[in-house]
């Protein structure tokens, strides 16, 4: 998990969701804004309607930030994103590629 200091936060979502541009992969969207700071945050959502137990979707979320730990200082500073799931993944190889993808795509 990353600490809560790496993570947006709930202000900073709806401003991504507003202004933010996006890359989609085949499992997530990474939604994201480039800022002047020195800091970059980033964070998981898995909605609802991906699935619909609480116990399910947190499980999600922290298969993210543990595969997002290893890549997290490849992101380029000033980044505030937010990965959302499209699917359920159900590997975390799978959930390592996406990542890979979508950051190749932003450097």
């Amino acid at each position: 998990m990353l600490p809560k200091k790496n993570r947006v936060n709930t202000k900073e979502v709806e401003k991504i969701f507003k202004e933010g541009k996006f890359i989609n992969s085949p499992n997530l969207t990474f939604k994201f804004v480039l800022t002047n700071r020195e800091e970059r945050r980033i964070s998981f959502i898995a909605p609802k309607n991906i699935a619909k137990l609480a116990v399910k979707r947190n499980f999600l979320r922290r298969r993210g930030y543990s595969v997002l730990k290893k890549y997290f200082s490849d992101f380029p500073l000033g980044l505030i994103g937010v990965f959302v799931f499209k699917k359920p993944i159900n590997s975390i190889l799978e959930l390592e590629n996406e990542i890979k993808i979508i950051l190749a795509k932003i450097n």
